[in-house]
């Protein structure tokens, strides 16, 4: 039988344009935009900077429901067959006409070796021109969030990627530089204006914009600047140097409430610690000859020995929320029993380390970024102090992270901090990318840590085409029961995200983390 999904339009009654154009969104965070290639790096503020220049073909709006982008209208002719209708006369920053060929070109960029989003790819078989205005995904099997990943899939200019050398994504992992890296020609509301790496990156209202009629705010300009320093990110705020901060500090929020504005809500990311299973040898610890993270006892013992509530109350200051599992209170599949912690015993954590061979101990490195999550090198610096009370002397290795990123994916470590947001708000983002073990694609694709099941690898794999949904959220259930009982990963807590701005700043907060800069309307 077939079966229709065509898309609504976006409705009339979208806000009309805001009084007072011309306006200049200055905002900053603690780290800067690691590159402009669309495709190359699954990162929150990374992909933010993207939306601003590049469009996928369906987006959320503001209550994370699909609405049109690039596309006006789909529908499912058969299980594994999506036709979309393309949005005519849109053009490139460069003049060019948008069309069919440039999203083949893209989905299949995205799919490339060099992705960092094969995640939002995952279960594509093949993406074909009908015609100039019409595409078809074909899928492995039935994909229930097929729509929800492709919100996440930038679509780019085949022929400026053909000619600039650009073809495949920036292999950011080997620090490649390249064309894309530092260049942008998209459809979207704004146009890049200049790139200084670790100083300011500009973007400049794209006047040609298809969907400029109905922008509900009046931002014309933006100014983003990484300013990494805590308390220099606050007075910046509250100087009226900058406009918005997307992660102020903790210790500067009630300060900031009575001199500016902030917007509280829930992120859907959760933090979590990851450890090298995988490695017969830990590169960074004193204990030669074997790996003592491959020992259930041990991970269990590290996870015993973290303080979540010490951290919620000192580090973070109230700001977050510790969790058991490893997906968000909004994300399919989240259960309140799953999310249950395992509790703080440290003497329990000397215990499992004795009978694991290590009563003596051992020491070990944990990386971390300094400039990514909310307060994550405190974090880090909390949990060293814990660790090393029951035994496990740990050195904190925190860096930037630009340098974090390719370290830690070249898997170039023993432990390590990193946040996992889910913009498919569903469990299999999560399952696929970091439980399920490496394969082909999405597979494993940020299991860093080497964690392996084969229970699990098949559960995801069903996961992954099953459409009844008793069934489909059964299996991501079990899936996060194994992994809890196996402590394959450490979590710690999903990040509760306030937003800072001056009075005259109004935005939608966006449980995603993202400034969406073409929302924003400024008095």
């Amino acid at each position: 039988m077939r079966r229709t999904l065509l898309a609504v339009a976006l409705a009339a009654a979208v806000a009309a344009p805001a009084v007072g154009y011309a306006k200049t969104l200055r905002w900053a965070s603690q780290g800067d935009i690691l590159t402009l290639d669309p495709h190359a790096q699954n990162e929150g503020l990374t992909i933010a900077a993207s939306s601003y220049v590049y469009e996928p073909l369906v987006q959320y709006d503001k209550d994370f429901k699909i609405v049109p982008a690039l596309a006006v209208s789909w529908e499912q002719p058969e299980p594994t067959v999506w036709r979309f209708k393309l949005r005519e006369g849109v053009k490139f920053h460069d003049g060019a006409p948008f069309n069919a060929d440039d999203v083949v070109f893209s989905v299949k960029r995205a799919m490339a070796p060099t992705s960092h989003f094969k995640a939002y790819v995952n279960g594509i078989a093949d993406v074909r021109k009908v015609d100039d205005n019409t595409v078809e995904i074909i899928t492995q099997g039935p994909n229930p969030v097929l729509l929800r990943q492709l919100t996440n899939v930038f679509i780019m200019d085949e022929e400026w990627g053909k000619a600039n050398n650009a073809t495949a994504p920036q292999d950011f992992a080997k620090n490649e530089e390249t064309f894309s890296a530092r260049n942008t020609n998209g459809t979207g509301p704004y146009k890049l204006g200049a790139r200084e790496v670790d100083v300011k990156t500009t973007f400049v209202e794209n006047p040609a914009w298809w969907g400029k009629a109905n922008k509900p705010g009046n931002v014309t300009e933006i100014v983003y600047t990484p300013i990494k320093q805590n308390a220099t990110r606050t007075a910046a705020l509250l100087s009226g140097e900058i406009d918005f901060i997307l992660d102020p500090p903790a210790q500067d929020l009630a300060r900031i409430k009575q001199q500016a504005k902030v917007v509280e809500g829930n992120e859907y990311r959760t933090i979590y610690l990851g450890l090298d299973q995988r490695s017969p040898e830990l590169k960074y610890s004193n204990v030669k000859g074997k790996n003592p993270f491959a020992d259930v006892r041990v991970r269990e013992a590290l996870y015993r020995a973290i303080d979540v509530d010490a951290i919620k109350k000192v580090v973070m200051r109230g700001s977050s929320s510790p969790t058991g599992t490893m997906i968000a209170p909004q994300v399919n599949g989240w259960t309140e029993a799953l999310s249950k912690r395992v509790p703080y015993d440290p003497e329990k954590s000397k215990q499992l380390l004795k009978e694991a061979g290590y009563g003596n101990g051992f020491d070990i490195t944990l990386d971390c970024p300094n400039n990514r999550y909310i307060n994550d090198e405190a974090i880090c610096q909390a949990i060293a102090a814990m660790w090393a009370k029951v035994g496990v002397k740990t050195s904190l290795n925190a860096m930037p992270r630009a340098t974090y990123f390719p370290k830690v994916q070249s898997l170039d470590t023993s432990a390590y901090l990193f946040g996992w947001g889910v913009p498919t708000f569903d469990a299999l983002y999560t399952l696929q990318s970091l439980i399920r073990s490496k394969g082909q694609g999405a597979d494993g694709s940020f299991n860093y840590g080497g964690y392996s099941n084969a229970e699990v690898d098949k559960l995801v794999d069903q996961i992954k085409t099953e459409t009844d949904n008793d069934k489909r959220n059964a299996a991501i259930h079990k899936v996060l029961e194994i992994h809890a009982a196996e402590f394959g990963h450490i979590p710690l807590h999903d990040q509760v995200i306030p937003w800072a701005m001056r009075k005259n700043v109004n935005v939608v907060h966006r449980a995603d983390n993202r400034l969406t800069a073409e929302w924003v309307v400024i008095d």
